[in-house]
């Protein structure tokens, strides 16, 4: 995909060792230490950048909330691309600003 993508990530972790909260928050620090663009929401974060580069955000997340943790995990991924435009959050969320 050559044009800048959006993708939501919400990770669902299970663990006997660790709340999931402390989980979910070494996967938003992943995110912070990357440098892409994000939005924390109350379910879900919200990543803007170039497909290949998030896609490896999540798979590090993957791996280290594991490492981390999790005996498992849930996660869903929402991904919006434009073939001709990349995408912006200010473009989507000016009308409400």
């Amino acid at each position: 995909m050559l044009h800048q993508v959006n993708i939501a990530l919400q990770v669902l972790p299970a663990s006997d060792e660790k709340h999931p909260h402390k989980i979910i928050h070494k996967a938003i620090q992943i995110i912070q230490s990357s440098g892409v663009k994000y939005k924390v929401c109350p379910f879900e974060t919200v990543m803007e950048g170039d497909y290949d580069t998030l896609m490896n955000i999540i798979r590090t997340i993957q791996t280290e909330c594991l490492n981390f943790g999790a005996k498992s995990m849930i996660s869903y991924i929402k991904i919006q691309t434009d073939r001709d435009n990349d995408l912006y959050f200010e473009d989507k969320l000016r009308k409400y600003s």
